[in-house]
């Protein structure tokens, strides 16, 4: 573990690779699992706020349990999150003709619809944020259904901040993302 400013962070990040692979995993993450997308505050608020914008890029399954459980929940820990479709996918998961799990609500941003792109906790994807009073950890999840990403990174040597760089920027800041990559030069040189 290092430190950026109020953060700490896993070396994991820096260590392995990784490249989403939707050929392989057709968007698992989506999908899988026994709770919702991770959401902050101020996201419930913004799916509150934009809901009518995203409801058309959505399926009917996918409103109907927004219509019945909310824009967002609290899960099982007492942690905002997105709302699933009978205890399975997202409520925002769209699917493709080939079957590959998607975001609607990236979807209604990539057209247009909002200005807002999807939870943080999906764009920032494999890594995780746990925010504690005195700092926020920042660490690599590591889920077996995403080894094909793992593979994917490592043949084309995308370490893990790198990926997520965008996400990364979004969340902390440029600033913050600069002092990520002098640490993972001074971490490769090792």
């Amino acid at each position: 573990m290092f430190q950026i400013e109020k953060t700490l962070v896993s070396e994991e990040i820096l260590e392995n690779d990784f490249v989403c692979n939707l050929n392989a995993c057709k968007g698992a993450c989506c999908v899988e699992g026994d709770s919702g997308a991770p959401l902050e505050n101020e996201e419930a608020e913004i799916l509150d706020a934009i809901i009518e914008q995203v409801k058309p890029y959505l399926r009917t399954e996918g409103v109907q349990a927004i219509q019945h459980q909310g824009t967002h929940v609290r899960g099982a820990d007492g942690e905002l999150e997105t709302p699933l479709v009978n205890g399975n996918e997202c409520a925002y998961t769209i699917f493709s003709e080939k079957g590959t799990a998607k975001c609607g609500i990236e979807e209604a941003y990539a057209q247009g619809a909002i200005l807002w792109r999807k939870p943080i906790s999906c764009h920032l994807y494999p890594v995780r944020t746990k925010k504690y009073s005195e700092f926020t950890a920042v660490n690599y999840h590591k889920w077996p259904i995403c080894d094909s990403a793992c593979s994917l990174g490592k043949e084309l040597q995308v370490p893990i901040y790198v990926f997520v760089k965008e996400a990364l920027i979004r969340k902390f800041g440029q600033q913050w993302y600069a002092e990520l990559e002098q640490t993972a030069s001074e971490f490769t040189r090792k």
